[in-house]
């Protein structure tokens, strides 16, 4: 297959959803948490997400160690879940989330083949280094980009922009990786190249932007570079 992505010299990933499963903290639990394991998980990101976004528009940043905590806060009061100890053991596993079954090989295969490999994440630098670790694909990472360093979430054109910075090359030479339609559409308004991993069967926004190619899992990305 040829390349599709003339260009590129570094692949940029979202980690929330793209590269590390946010349901499987809730996933993990699910003997104690029992059928709302599944409404939890979804609340607990929905409400992490409008966080994000709402602190942002407010000016008020604090790290996605503490938005994600008080997202969870909302999410079991919300459905009744009493157990004062559950909330520091979902919190102990989002500090572990899983990766997608395909990303070590995915990032092993760009690496192999000479390409950059980085993260672009709302989460803090604890909070992902942490994560890539528990994963086993930190040595599969040449950056590890936190929005702490920019005091804002994503889509903030600031967050872009702290990759180009950081990496040293024009935007045009990423692309960059999401599972979120908004992140992609936002990286690709900002200039960056962008495939969007729609592993959940969203439909496209109505925003600015719009990725240059949409792929279900990140295994398809190495035939868009041309290396199957």
């Amino acid at each position: 297959m040829k390349n599709c992505l003339p260009g590129v010299r570094t692949l940029v990933f979202d980690a929330y959803g793209t590269l590390l499963d946010v349901s499987s903290a809730a996933a993990a639990l699910r003997n104690e948490l029992a059928d709302k394991a599944i409404p939890l998980a979804a609340l607990w990101r929905d409400k992490q997400l409008q966080y994000t976004w709402l602190r942002s528009l407010q000016d008020r940043y604090v790290d996605f160690w503490q938005v994600t905590s008080e997202a969870l806060e909302f999410a079991m009061q919300t459905l009744g879940i009493q157990d004062a100890s559950m909330h520091a053991k979902l919190m102990d596993m989002y500090r572990a989330l899983k990766a997608f079954p395909e990303v070590a090989n995915t990032l092993r295969r760009l690496k192999e083949a000479g390409f950059v490999t980085a993260i672009l994440s709302n989460g803090s630098t604890a909070m992902l280094q942490s994560a890539v670790r528990s994963a086993g694909v930190e040595h599969l990472l040449d950056a590890i980009l936190s929005v702490d360093a920019v005091r804002v979430y994503k889509p903030h054109p600031r967050v872009y922009q702290m990759a180009v910075d950081h990496l040293g090359i024009d935007p045009q030479e990423i692309c960059f990786q999401s599972s979120n339609a908004w992140d992609a559409h936002a990286a690709s308004a900002f200039g960056m190249r962008v495939v969007w991993c729609n592993r959940y069967g969203q439909q496209p926004e109505r925003l600015p932007g719009k990725p240059d190619f949409q792929i279900k899992t990140l295994d398809e990305l190495p035939g868009l570079l041309g290396l199957d």
